[in-house]
């Protein structure tokens, strides 16, 4: 079972990571991750639908709770580990692909 979870959770992370700006398609958002007192954040690009999903609204209050307007990043970020978000986003890509 841990191994599966590992599978998603790393191509989870081939899916969504993304290196440079011009990477961002149409449709997609771009967001940062990482806890606040660590100053490596690093970027991932999700569909906007996810912005609909509870889970992910829950990162987004989150987010609203530790920064309110003012993101270090210049952008949306996301105060959560790379696993957590990695996992929510996994779990977002399956129940997409479902419907």
């Amino acid at each position: 079972m841990g191994i599966c979870i590992r599978a998603m959770i790393r191509q989870a992370k081939d899916n969504v990571f993304v290196r440079t700006k011009e990477e961002v398609p149409k449709g997609h958002i771009a967001v940062y991750v990482g806890e606040r007192y660590y100053k490596k954040h690093r970027k991932f690009v999700v569909p906007i639908s996810y912005l609909e999903h509870p889970l992910f609204q829950e990162l987004l209050r989150k987010a609203e709770d530790e920064y309110g307007f003012d993101h270090p990043m210049g952008g949306l970020t996301i105060p959560c580990t790379e696993t957590t978000f990695l996992s929510i986003t996994s779990h977002l890509n399956l129940i997409t692909r479902c419907q």
